[in-house]
């Protein structure tokens, strides 16, 4: 058998040695039937673990889209499962039956999920599997097996297709060189309408020489799944290691995505373990140079990392795709984007990454006009953006909910998301081609869309807000703030780039109604009166908006609110509040909240965030998002600003010792808080 290199043994090393505690989520009592997967991606491929050694339970491919199975609207795709392997020892296939001391952690630093296991008194086996994060269509698991006495092992690469692939073609072939014999294991099939064409493709890295590496037999199978496998036969004592790097497209990515696959996989192929670990791992660690780190509390310090660690694999930078609710860690709100994006998950990653962010951004510039063609549709000019928006950013909410055509401060999100980007980056080249062109027409929108009924009365009527729960109301205050803010800001743009802005804008922004109780507290809408609400409205007004500043109005709006947050709304209800009692000084009450904003949401046995306390829909990204932002806005300080980002004096849970966060903005600056 080959010698391994150096670089190979020394990365090997780092991935076996036990990681710090804070960048290691281990599961914990694996239950197969109660088990939530961990998802390793690297912003276009998903790949989500299972209970079953050497399995993953969906592979999610980003930006791809197609009408199948619910809702009439258009579905994210699982694609073919190309990276699962089977194993037989002595003949006899194993499962979860025939395992001990099966465990499983992701290593947050390294972005690899490893797997240990025991097959009875014969072998132990490690599987790493890592979503490649400098080759965003390939995916790489990296297998060991140690014999404890002489057995036969037989691996076996798989590729099955999901059920609602069609006109699935199974390949094997094999390109023979002086220096290499290379297999490759393909499958191409049609999305469910035929819209898209799916390819996936696989191979084997030996360790042995060329020339000494096993014979591979490829077996086809009825049921849409084909295999390569091996025969090896070790002594006891004996460690035996092999890779396979498995490649997946689609016709969203390249015209001809079969053929494409199979070129990355060769590429990966030919390029090694080694190298493609040491650029993964190198892409990782710059990822990682903006980070959070809190000294004193070693299990927040992994869940705030837990939470960066899903943002950061959920999206890339360059791509023009966004963010669901539920990122890449399955099928969830149908992949689609809704204001989640840009209220939720974009600020902590336009502050720690703004590349990643500016990609965000594109995705809605990409689709300004579908959105004008909606505002067209409902009578309005401008840019009227979808509430839920999937390939071709028109409106894929299903029929049957009212949010699609009424839940249109998603627009005013947009817009609060471009000017945001300007402030921290203040690249006037990106605000004149790409900024600029979406707060214009995202003010000509709600110029269009008020009803004019005399001064300060420029009404928003029959909307749904952010509290979902009551729907086709008048003058919702958070409908209306936003539609004053990205006014407002759109005049600023304008300002910014010389060019004359429409007066229209200020004077709708100064005639928009923020409607209140008798007793000053701010009124969600026209008919609001007292009802349990599903997450945050008039408070979002104080953070993020910070449209309302006055202590007293805020501490007004909080008393009233809090007790009316359902205990089955959606996180980033009580992260908002905790970010908000944070940055008044309140600790204990943002300690408390904070708190809520996560922890009952954590399923086993990785502590995946569900949307609801005792939900199973994880991972819910917009949490994470909502929750970071009370660790960096709220105990943090950091505010977004026509100053760029900034810090105001705030104190640290009681627990903490000191936080820190790293790598901020365009300059990667640090703030701290002792």
């Amino acid at each position: 058998m080959r010698k391994i290199t150096s670089i190979l043994l020394l990365l090997l090393c780092q991935i076996g040695a036990m990681a710090q505690p804070d960048w290691l989520i281990e599961a914990k009592s694996i239950d197969p039937n109660n088990y939530f997967g961990v998802t390793v991606a690297n912003g276009m491929v998903g790949l989500v673990s299972s209970p079953e050694p050497m399995k993953v339970r969906d592979v999610v491919l980003n930006g791809v889209y197609d009408y199948y199975q619910r809702g009439r609207v258009s579905n994210i795709l699982k694609t073919f499962n190309h990276v699962n392997l089977n194993l037989d020892v002595d003949g006899r296939r194993i499962g979860i039956r025939d395992i001990s001391n099966y465990r499983q952690s992701l290593d947050m630093k390294k972005a690899i999920l490893v797997t240990t296991f025991d097959v009875g008194d014969k072998i132990s086996v490690k599987h790493s599997m890592m979503s490649l994060r400098h080759l965003p269509y390939t995916a790489m698991s990296m297998v060991e097996i140690k014999a404890k006495k002489d057995v036969k092992i037989t691996p076996m690469s798989v590729i099955e297709a999901p059920n609602h692939l069609v006109d699935v073609r199974n390949t094997y072939s094999e390109i023979d060189r002086p220096h290499v014999k290379l297999p490759l294991l393909s499958s191409v099939g049609k999305s469910p309408s035929g819209k898209h064409t799916l390819a996936a493709s696989n191979s084997i890295i030996f360790s042995e020489p060329h020339g000494q590496e096993p014979m591979l037999i490829h077996e086809d199978w009825d049921y849409n799944m084909h295999l390569a496998k091996f025969n090896k036969a070790l002594k006891a004592g004996e460690t035996y290691s092999f890779s396979v790097v498995s490649s997946a497209t689609s016709t969203e990515h390249y015209q001809d995505p079969l053929n494409e696959a199979e070129r990355l996989t060769i590429f990966a192929r030919l390029e090694g373990t080694d190298r493609l670990l040491q650029r993964h791992l190198a892409e990782w660690e710059k990822l990682w140079k903006s980070d959070i780190v809190i000294e004193g509390d070693v299990q927040v310090q992994k869940d705030v990392r837990f939470a960066l660690y899903h943002l950061y694999s959920f999206v890339r930078e360059g791509t023009g795709y966004s963010l669901s609710p539920m990122g890449l860690s399955g099928l969830g709100y149908n992949g689609h984007v809704f204001w989640d994006t840009e209220l939720w998950m974009y600020p902590p990653l336009l502050m720690l990454q703004p590349q990643i962010a500016k990609s965000v951004l594109e995705y809605r510039f990409n689709r300004l006009a579908a959105a004008k063609q909606n505002a067209f549709s409902h009578g309005y000019k401008g840019a009227m953006f979808p509430w839920e928006s999937s390939a071709e950013g028109t409106e894929d909410t299903p029929v049957w909910a009212l949010t699609g055509p009424f839940q249109q401060h998603i627009s005013s999100c947009v817009g609060w998301a471009f000017w945001k980007y300007y402030q921290v980056t203040k690249d006037k080249l990106w605000l004149r081609d790409r900024g600029y062109p979406i707060l214009k027409e995202v003010a000509d929108f709600w110029t269009s869309r008020v009803e004019r009924k005399g001064p300060g009365k420029f009404e928003i009527n029959n909307v749904i807000g952010a509290n979902e729960w009551q729907e086709n109301i008048d003058n919702n205050a958070f409908t209306n703030a936003m539609a004053i803010t990205v006014l407002r800001y759109a005049t600023q743009a304008a300002k910014e780039l010389a060019l004359p802005a429409d007066p229209e804008w200020e004077l709708v922004a100064q005639n928009i109604p923020i409607l209140k109780f008798p007793d000053g507290t701010t009124k969600e809408n026209a008919t609001y009166n007292g009802e349990i609400i599903k997450q945050g409205d008039v408070n979002l007004l104080a953070f993020p908006l910070d449209f309302i500043t006055d202590k007293n109005q805020l501490e007004k709006d909080l008393k009233y609110y809090e007790p009316r947050y359902s205990p089955e709304g959606p996180a980033m209800g009580f992260s908002a509040l905790a970010a908000t009692y944070a940055r008044l000084g309140n600790l204990e009450k943002a300690t408390e909240l904070f708190a809520k904003s996560y922890k009952p949401n954590e399923v086993p046995p990785f502590g995946v965030l569900a949307e609801t306390a005792g939900g199973t829909n994880p991972y819910f990204a917009t949490g994470a998002g909502g929750f970071l932002q009370a660790v960096i806005n709220g105990f943090g300080g950091l505010t977004i600003s026509d100053a760029g980002i900034t810090q105001v004096k705030t104190k640290l849970p009681k627990t903490w010792k000191s936080l820190k966060v790293k790598g901020v903005g365009v300059t990667k600056v640090s703030f701290s808080v002792k």
